[in-house]
């Protein structure tokens, strides 16, 4: 081979820009088809072997030829294979839609494709054009009253938080020293498994989980089955108002969903009831302030249509806690795209 030979081979023709704007127009519809995979469990019927699509079809009452056309789509990007003609099996990057897959975000991903949700992300514009959250737009109500007049719609959505807690537990409790803490308050914890993996790895340490009676009602099943029932009480009110007095404070995506106003009264709260050498931990993802990408970006426009929150930058959260009396003391990264945010009294 000679040079010119050489430098054909090794020269990568540059992606025309139609094709790129192309794959993420498209993007939408590879979001629903990864939808439809998790709501209907294909990669359960798959994890034992591979299937045919007249199988997956009749355990899953869909139509035979449809049902193969949204998964040799899931497909083409890795998300299953065609192993043999019309038959599909699990890939490394499907196996997390498996209900029993360790981080598994099968839950996650069919509330970010269910139909009350996508049709908020086609009402963006709406939030572009006023500020304001498209939830309320498209469903009258703002997102967490919507819930609560929905309690299925808010399984939903309860049990992709706790999904969310299972995949970014391990690397906040392996990042932050919660030694030390006498009582650590987990605000708004869902359904506390967040605070059972920090109270598990800390025996000394016990656990307040506070958040709405509605969501405190359902958290018995995972904290009877992560063992420390006993070690956590359960409190229900409202953060707006007030909180349990504790010596740490935690929240977990819970200060994003809220704008600057709400998001201080919300840590002002927690400033009345701490402890004088007491800490708060803000577990977000920190946005960084260049062009490259990164998850908080995206989180950042779910957050701009659903609850009217925001995703901040680390100079945005000095100035956030600032406002409430608070000092950022350090933000440490973890092995997840979240980091703890920590701050303490001023």
């Amino acid at each position: 081979m000679n040079r010119h030979d050489n430098a054909t081979a090794t020269a990568v023709k540059p992606e025309p820009p139609e094709a790129f704007l192309t794959q993420v127009a498209f993007g939408a519809l590879m979001s629903q088809a990864l939808y439809i995979a998790a709501k209907l469990g294909i990669a359960d019927l798959l994890k034992d072997k591979p299937q045919p699509v007249s199988a997956l079809a009749a355990a899953t009452a869909t139509h035979e030829m449809s049902l193969y056309r949204v998964l040799r789509s899931l497909a083409g990007i890795g998300v299953f294979q065609e192993v043999e003609p019309e038959v599909f099996a699990l890939t490394p990057h499907a196996e997390p839609l498996r209900s029993d897959a360790p981080g598994s975000m099968r839950n996650g991903v069919i509330f970010m494709g269910e139909e009350w949700h996508w049709r908020v992300w086609g009402n963006m514009l709406h939030s572009v054009r006023t500020g304001k959250p498209a939830w309320g737009h498209v469903h009258g109500a703002e997102v967490f009253d919507y819930f609560t007049m929905n309690p299925e719609q808010a399984e939903i959505f309860n049990r992709a938080m706790t999904d969310m807690s299972v995949s970014t537990a391990p690397a906040v409790v392996e990042a932050y020293n919660f030694n030390g803490i006498g009582t650590l308050c987990d605000i708004a914890g869902g359904h506390g498994y967040l605070l059972a993996q920090v109270l598990k790895a800390n025996p000394d340490v016990k656990g307040i989980l506070f958040d709405m009676p509605q969501v405190i009602a359902g958290a018995n099943a995972v904290l009877d089955g992560q063992g420390v029932t006993e070690r956590i009480e359960k409190v229900a009110g409202d953060f707006f108002e007030s909180v349990p007095s504790a010596d740490a404070y935690m929240m977990k995506h819970i200060i994003h969903d809220w704008d600057d106003e709400r998001a201080i009264v919300i840590l002002q709260s927690i400033h009345a009831a701490m402890n004088r050498e007491g800490k708060v931990l803000i577990i977000e993802t920190v946005v960084p302030e260049d062009n490259e990408p990164h998850y908080s970006k995206l989180l950042d426009l779910e957050m701009l249509t659903s609850p009217g929150g925001v995703e901040r930058t680390a100079g945005q959260y000095r100035e956030l806690l600032a406002h409430a009396g608070f000092k950022l003391t350090s933000i440490i990264p973890t092995k997840s795209p979240f980091s703890i945010v920590e701050a303490v009294k001023n």
